[in-house]
């Protein structure tokens, strides 16, 4: 009868963990944690060094582009290939995120 021993254990552990969480501790929110996969060219705050600057954007025109990518209207590129990965949950979480984020100045060249 090991099955009732595991179960009672990873219930236990569960709660114990549950329990620990410190009070008035927020979670970190959803479109943050995913924002972490497009760090490389947008920076996990959408104002990254590198391509398109998506902070401060319309939600809902961060989400359509994604889905275009997603429907292969923009090609096969990189893009497309990471938008893939996502359920419209995720992308609606993602593009709240990156829309939340303050738009930074752009570097001029010098």
């Amino acid at each position: 009868m090991r099955i009732p021993l595991l179960l009672g254990s990873a219930l236990a552990s569960l709660t114990l963990s549950t329990a620990l969480q410190a009070p008035g501790v927020s979670a970190v929110p959803a479109g943050r944690l995913l924002a972490s996969n497009c760090f490389q060219c947008h920076g996990t705050n959408g104002a990254g060094p590198g391509f398109d600057r998506i902070a401060g954007k319309s939600a809902n025109e961060i989400f359509e582009e994604m889905k275009e990518f997603q429907s292969g209207k923009e090609g096969n590129g990189i893009m497309a290939k990471h938008s893939w990965g996502y359920t419209d949950d995720q992308l609606r979480a993602l593009s709240t995120w990156f829309a939340q984020q303050p738009k930074t100045a752009l570097r001029s060249a010098p």
